[in-house]
């Protein structure tokens, strides 16, 4: 039986019936989907009307209509409960890895954009020293001020001076 050798492929064996395909991510959100609902307290009421239902149903009831012994402890009943969170723990499982797989691409994009931010924000940082270093060379107006109140204290300082020698100048002539 060479199909039954160890050492074969398993893609060069041939099976009795084909295997099964599914989309991975149509599988995540079908997982994603019933984590979301057992976490839900909705969940909780159904799961405990059931169980409640369940008791009364095997207990209350007539014998003949009873499915689940009361006296074996509702064997049933913790059959059927231990298959629920069998299925819930691995989907609840699928439905974090996927979580953490968005929260991971998240994180990425999230440092590219605080990348990107940083060096422009050093950019814009190395602009400003740029301005500052060619607005050194510009006078503010403040400065401006200051120069022409010197200038006007200049002229009248000066025309002062005119004056001054005009009336000397007439003192000398009317003498």
């Amino acid at each position: 039986m060479a199909d039954d050798r160890l050492d074969t492929p398993i893609t060069a064996r041939r099976r009795l019936l084909p295997r099964p395909r599914y989309h991975p991510d149509s599988v995540g959100r079908v997982s994603e989907g019933v984590a979301r609902f057992i976490g839900t307290p909705r969940f909780l009421v159904y799961l405990t009307v059931f169980c409640v239902g369940w008791l009364l149903w095997n207990t209350l009831l007539p014998e003949r209509v009873r499915f689940d012994d009361p006296g074996l402890g509702f064997t049933a009943l913790t059959l059927v409960l231990s298959l629920q969170a069998s299925y819930a723990a691995p989907l609840i499982l699928l439905a974090q890895d996927r979580q953490a797989d968005r929260d991971r691409v998240a994180a990425e994009q999230d440092r590219v954009r605080s990348e990107r931010n940083l060096a422009d924000t050093e950019y814009l940082a190395r602009e400003m020293a740029a301005v500052r270093l060619a607005l050194n060379d510009v006078a503010t107006r403040d400065f401006l001020r200051s120069e022409l109140r010197n200038l006007l204290e200049e002229i009248q300082e000066e025309r002062e001076r005119d004056q001054e020698q005009r009336r000397e100048q007439q003192r000398f002539d009317d003498d």
